[in-house]
């Protein structure tokens, strides 16, 4: 089989199609991490500031 325009186009096309899917996912995953990270330090936060209301 010889290696066309069209089959290289098709071969760029499809390797390219996988490497967003990882990306799209890696992505989702940073996010997802980072929404759950601020959420952590904002409960935090909120412990912190209820502490110090109650020793006024």
């Amino acid at each position: 089989m010889d290696a066309t325009p069209l089959s290289a186009l098709v071969l760029t096309v499809v390797f390219s199609a996988i490497a967003l899917y990882f990306l799209y996912f890696t992505i989702r995953a940073g996010v997802r991490d980072g929404i759950l990270q601020a959420d952590k330090k904002r409960s935090g936060q909120v412990a912190t500031n209820q502490s110090r209301r109650a020793d006024l």
